[in-house]
């Protein structure tokens, strides 16, 4: 049993998503990533099985352990009621907080995530703000995005929003004081570490690539060098 193997069953996802394992394909038949990325939740659960540290480590290193939707399906029809999505989870937490997230494409993607919705949550209570949804950074939004982001106030007002409003109303203006209580939530839960682990190892990355952190941003933000769908 290698030292990974035994620190990764210390979480308590392994625990409760890998019970009793009968290779049956039953995760992968009904995952929906397993559809459309070169993904098989089946050969996650094999590998870590092994107990070889070589073996977890290019997990950890992989792409594949950042297709997954998280959406559970899997546990939902495993005959023994396991879950390959928290072994997953599982993964995730250890990549990033070890750093072998930043060796894959996907998994530098967690700085861009991190930076983006983190912020959003800490300064304004939200996941997603109107205001730092910028079309040059989503051209999928198409035109009416452009033309939402020049009228804003009056778009947002129109549809009854309370935009940055004090009282209540959707999209409103979250108290200080509350946002205060989530930055305590961060830090009580480990969220803060977590973002500022992602952070050193990124910033990192960034200087090995002689990039500023914004240059950094934008490349794991729009950059797509690989081919992760599954064509077969």
């Amino acid at each position: 049993m290698g030292k990974l193997y035994e620190e990764l069953t210390s979480d308590y996802r392994i625990k409760e998503g890998l019970n009793a394992c009968i290779n049956c394909g039953t995760c992968t038949a009904i995952c929906p990533a397993a559809e459309f990325y070169k993904y098989d939740p089946r050969a996650i659960v094999d590998m870590v099985q092994t107990k070889d540290d070589d073996v977890i480590e290019e997990l950890l290193n992989s792409e594949t352990i950042w297709y997954c939707g998280e959406c559970m399906s899997c546990v939902t029809r495993c005959p023994r009621k396991n879950a390959p999505g928290l072994v997953v989870m599982a993964l995730r937490s250890m990549s990033m907080d070890k750093g072998y997230f930043i060796n894959s494409e996907k998994g530098r993607q967690q700085y861009a995530l991190t930076k983006a919705l983190t912020n959003n949550i800490l300064n304004y209570g939200y996941c997603i703000y109107p205001r730092t949804f910028k079309s040059e950074l989503h051209p999928e939004a198409g035109p009416i995005w452009e033309w939402i982001e020049k009228n804003m106030d009056d778009v947002y007002a129109r549809n009854g929003a309370n935009l940055d409003g004090n009282g209540t109303g959707a999209l409103r203006k979250i108290p200080k004081e509350d946002l205060e209580e989530l930055k305590r939530i961060f830090n009580i839960t480990g969220a803060t570490q977590r973002i500022e682990t992602i952070n050193k190892y990124s910033i990192s990355r960034a200087e090995e690539l002689g990039l500023t952190e914004d240059e950094y941003f934008m490349k794991v933000f729009t950059e797509t060098e690989k081919n992760h769908l599954n064509e077969d």
